[in-house]
């Protein structure tokens, strides 16, 4: 059976296109987290977190040793106010 050469470039430009938008992708993502993987299946707990982290230190990925919080951690909480009773 003859292989059909012509059809060989449009596959492997086909092959080529998705490799490049794939790892395009994944570098722009891994840009995105300095470098590490993306975070799946975030639950209540991590998304406080890295709440905490984006307002301790400017990104979610980051985490401080720092022992005192930076001035004006104090109010950049989520909850602006008490609840009113």
């Amino acid at each position: 059976m003859p292989v059909p050469w012509e059809a060989l470039i449009p596959f492997g430009l086909v092959t080529v296109m998705f490799g490049t938008a794939g790892t395009l992708l994944n570098v722009s993502k891994r840009a995105q987290n300095e470098g590490k993987a993306p975070r799946y299946h975030i639950d209540s707990w991590e998304g406080m977190m890295m709440d905490r982290d984006r307002r301790l230190t400017g990104h979610a990925r980051k985490q401080s040793d720092n022992p005192t919080a930076p001035d004006g951690f104090e109010t950049s909480s989520a909850w602006y106010s008490e609840p009113a009773q």
